[in-house]
């Protein structure tokens, strides 16, 4: 699954999409794009469909990840640094970054409900975007496209939330 705002530079694989990027996390890996694009298409696109939910999907996916960095990247396995960033499994309640950032784009956060109704693919893209230092002009075109944000055009920000929706990732 690739959501629309990623299409223009994951569409190809090129890029990591988050939904792999949500696997890695899920495992404990930290993938650097340059290890990504070491592996061929085809694993590339065997990371992005590969399950990855239960206990022994996961071990799988873990060992495939480290197969793959050992023989395709001259870069060690390198564990997620930083643990914890998984806030975007409680569906109960919306980290602090993603409130942060739609104060910073000009745009109102999720509702709690809105929060809750969430995939928890969507939770992760929302929590990864806003987060990143790189990424974050993502961050309203993903709310966008999850049906977060309505009447755009007369909201406080709308400028900037239009040459945000209209600006293309390299």
């Amino acid at each position: 699954m690739l959501f629309d705002f990623e299409r223009d530079f994951a569409g190809s694989l090129r890029c990591i999409p988050m939904i792999a990027r949500q696997k890695l996390d899920i495992v404990g890996i930290k993938l650097s794009l340059r290890q990504w694009s070491r592996f061929t298409r085809e694993e590339r696109g065997k990371l992005t469909d590969l399950p990855c939910e239960t206990v022994p999907e996961q071990a799988t996916y873990r060992e495939l990840v480290a197969h793959l960095i050992a023989t395709r990247s001259d870069e060690p396995l390198r564990p997620l640094a930083v643990r914890g960033l998984e806030d975007w499994r409680e569906e109960g309640r919306m980290p602090e970054a993603v409130k942060i950032q739609a104060q910073a784009d000009g745009i109102a956060p999720p509702t709690a409900t809105q929060w809750a109704a969430l995939l928890p693919l969507q939770r992760f893209a929302l929590v990864k975007l806003a987060r990143s230092k790189h990424e974050n002009e993502n961050f309203v075109p993903a709310m966008l496209e999850f049906g977060l944000l309505h009447d755009v055009g007369s909201a406080p920000g709308a400028a900037a939330i239009s040459h945000a929706h209209a600006r293309q990732p390299n």
